[in-house]
């Protein structure tokens, strides 16, 4: 897949587009299956399916969105489309529950849930369980992050659908810019104050975050490394002024200290998202080494952020 293709389908992402996402070349879109059964919009997901047949079940790249915890939706997909074309991956975009419907932990409770159903029904729709990659920006990146470490930590599974029977771990994490340490969070090159009782962290949090230290640590990454978490490849800019670069260096480090497998991508100049062609290829390589065993490097360090 050429870089520069991805980069013109992710445009749209910046201006938060909310049209339904089209389905690339190659591709059948499902739309608006109910992971938890509650007939909630804010519960469901589109599933992207390869339209060859394949002998072998097909590998899932999860897009979780951006938006604070309080806005967004699964149709802001632009990127995980680029990522899906011309490969035999499966995708799925899955909506949950924003922050003027419920306060944490609802969050992570909505995302461990569509992990389960997708991999309830992985025969039923040709995916591999085994082979699930998650992918998310700003508070889709803490989401994803957090389905990295959490997927033993039972008291953050929920109890929402049919089938708890199931795993909520995944495979490897691409982890854009999110949050990984609450009680670090803000400070200087931050516009976002973390005890701001209007700001997104308070609404999360159901208060300012100063009134919530326990509950911001039981929401921070950081948290929970244990040596069998899942790979990360962690994306962020030097320049980001609503996710300060440092959680990036400081959650990179974390999982590196706990003997787990880290690359940390810094967009040169780069600002609260970026996109440029070097970027797109590493994503790629980082998935096909953990999501087809390919024996491919991914060097970290800097990487163009236009």
């Amino acid at each position: 897949m050429r870089p520069l293709l991805l980069l013109a389908l992710c445009f749209p992402l910046l201006a938060q587009c909310q049209k339904a996402q089209t389905a690339p070349a190659g591709f059948q879109a499902l739309r608006n299956l109910d992971y938890v059964g509650s007939g909630n919009p804010r519960q469901m997901l589109d599933l992207y399916l390869p339209l060859a047949k394949s002998d072998t079940p097909n590998a899932l790249i999860v897009y979780i969105h951006g938006g604070g915890w309080s806005e967004g939706s699964k149709d802001q997909a632009e990127v995980l489309m680029g990522l899906l074309k011309g490969t035999p991956y499966a995708g799925a975009s899955l909506n949950y529950r924003l922050t003027n419907q419920a306060q944490w932990p609802a969050q992570i409770h909505d995302c461990k849930a569509a992990i389960r159903w997708l991999r309830a029904h992985a025969s039923e729709y040709n995916l591999d369980p085994d082979k699930i990659a998650v992918f998310g920006i700003s508070a889709g990146g803490h989401l994803v992050s957090m389905l990295g470490v959490t997927g033993g930590v039972k008291e953050l599974e929920g109890d929402l659908g049919r089938h708890l029977d199931q795993s909520s771990r995944v495979t490897c994490v691409l982890d854009f810019c999110g949050p990984s340490n609450f009680l670090t969070f803000g400070g200087k090159g931050s516009v976002l104050d973390p005890d701001d009782p209007k700001g997104p962290l308070a609404k999360l949090m159901g208060g300012p975050l100063k009134d919530r230290n326990e509950m911001g640590r039981n929401a921070s990454p950081v948290t929970y490394l244990t040596q069998d978490d899942a790979p990360f490849l962690i994306i962020h800019g030097d320049k980001d002024t609503l996710v300060p670069y440092s959680q990036a260096t400081e959650f990179d480090t974390a999982l590196k200290a706990a003997h787990i497998p880290s690359t940390l991508l810094t967009g040169t100049d780069g600002g609260h998202v970026f996109l440029s062609g070097p970027l797109v290829e590493r994503m790629n390589d980082f998935n096909a080494r953990h999501l087809l065993g390919k024996d491919v490097q991914i060097s970290a360090g800097a990487v163009p952020s236009k």
